[in-house]
């Protein structure tokens, strides 16, 4: 059972992946037990009552009925769950603890639903798909929550990883590292270090798993001819990003705002929105099938585009028409850390920040390649005008038109090109054959879901 000290520790810690609080017992206990069923399909969890989301302690009373209540509403999970529930006080103020485990027979259904644990939320599945990719879970423990039993927590995990996740996770010096590992439950109850904790602490986690890295390539021209530079980026997820962001600084063009001079630092303005990159990069740290032994996360540069690619394609439980909408984690302690340091925002918001900000900078929309390896990719800015200049000898008016259109817009439809170069759909299809013999154009994808590629060569 946890004490005063352990709660008052749990709070300074803030909610979470494991942790949840709430100001009162809501009238709807329900509300309360669905939590609880989202604990037991993921990693177990504590719920305390009486603490508001400011980490400030409310107290609440919690007589006899509203216990009777609680431990009804508990007992409608299936099948049959067994949780510690008892009252501590906090500065004098109860508050109500709800320690729930890590279910062994997975999935817990509660009112013929399963509830599941994203990040530092609770998530309800609704779809086939969603229940179908949580039962192919359920019978194999996430990646990240299986026992490293390889590592030796204290040699392998230096201080100064656990120190800088402190500093980013806003933790107070009263925490120690061990009630830390003990809050977020980074450790399995046999006293094993679990993968994820060794992806995002260990001094050296490519030791334990080979292929937990991130290649960075820069490439000459647009094709995956000459390579200019070739680099693995290793150690925890989080100096990972890191370096992977310092790489891209060197390989992209990189202006600053000097009116911030004086006292304040120059701003440092991206051809692409940095925050693009960190989106993508920590999206792929955080979502990638680490089960694939034979793949990596990889960072590949060209002239005119920059591709993000992770093992492992949109997840089962995503509907496609929901990409970018929502999210669910291969790794949900991953990503609980990643939260914690608040490396994510809200849960599924990243995909259209990316959009938001590419066309925000006046750039191509990012392009998403979800079957398979996770790609996106983002178009670098250039001179299209002067670069179509060097074609116009070469090129009729409408094939000029047509390559604008499809700058434009690369999921240009061919009836919208009807439109607006004004030619027939024969004439429009005649001339985007001669454009894809001439090397300018091709097809990604399928002809009513892909898109058009733009080849920026030079005559």
């Amino acid at each position: 059972m946890l004490n005063e000290k352990n709660i008052k520790s749990f709070i300074a810690s803030g909610e979470g992946y494991n942790i949840e609080f709430k100001v009162s017992i809501p009238s709807k206990i329900k509300d309360v037990t669905e939590e609880i069923c989202a604990f037991a399909n993921a990693a177990g969890g504590t719920l305390l009552l009486g603490v508001n989301d400011n980490n400030v302690v409310q107290g609440v009373t919690f007589n006899n009925a509203k216990r009777s209540a609680l431990q009804n509403s508990i007992n409608e999970i299936s099948p049959a769950l067994h949780c510690k529930i008892y009252t501590v006080t906090v500065d004098s103020k109860d508050v109500v603890v709800i320690e729930v485990p890590s279910g062994e027979n997975k999935p817990y259904v509660l009112s013929g639903a399963i509830y599941v644990r994203q990040g530092p939320n609770s998530q309800k599945l609704t779809t086939v798909e969603e229940m179908r990719d949580f039962f192919q879970q359920a019978d194999k423990i996430y990646f990240d929550e299986a026992p490293c039993k390889a590592i030796d927590i204290d040699q392998d995990v230096p201080d100064n990883n656990i120190n800088q996740f402190r500093v980013l996770a806003g933790l107070g010096a009263t925490v120690s590292n061990e009630q830390v590992f003990n809050n977020l439950k980074l450790i399995t109850k046999e006293g094993f270090l679990k993968n994820g904790a060794t992806l995002f602490f260990a001094e050296n986690p490519e030791h334990f798993f080979e292929k937990a890295v991130i290649r960075c390539i820069a490439f000459d021209g647009i094709y995956k001819r000459f390579i200019e530079d070739d680099k693995i980026m290793i150690g925890s997820l989080y100096n990972q990003y890191l370096q992977a962001m310092s790489w891209l600084k060197k390989k992209l063009d990189v202006r600053y705002d000097i009116e911030g001079e004086g006292s304040q630092p120059r701003k440092e303005i991206w051809e692409i929105p940095e925050t693009v990159f960190k989106e993508a990069i920590i999206n792929a740290l955080a979502h990638r099938d680490y089960y694939d032994k034979g793949a990596r996360i990889t960072i590949e540069v060209f002239n005119d585009r920059v591709e993000i690619s992770n093992p492992g394609g949109l997840i089962s439980g995503i509907p496609k028409n929901e990409f970018g909408k929502r999210s669910l984690s291969r790794n949900p302690l991953i990503f609980g850390l990643f939260e914690r340091i608040r490396m994510v925002e809200q849960v599924g918001s990243g995909i259209g920040r990316m959009r938001d900000l590419m066309i925000e900078a006046d750039l191509t929309e990012p392009e998403f390649n979800t079957e398979g390896m996770f790609t996106v990719t983002v178009r670098r800015p250039f001179d299209f005008n002067k670069w179509v200049d060097k074609w116009v000898d070469n090129l009729t008016d409408n094939r000029v038109n047509i390559i604008k259109a499809i700058h434009e817009n690369s999921k240009v439809s061919k009836r919208e090109l009807e439109d607006k170069v004004g030619l027939s759909a024969t004439a429009i299809d005649n001339n985007l054959d001669a454009l894809k013999d001439l090397g300018l154009i091709e097809r990604v994808g399928s002809a009513k879901g892909g898109h058009w590629q733009i080849n920026y060569i030079l005559p």
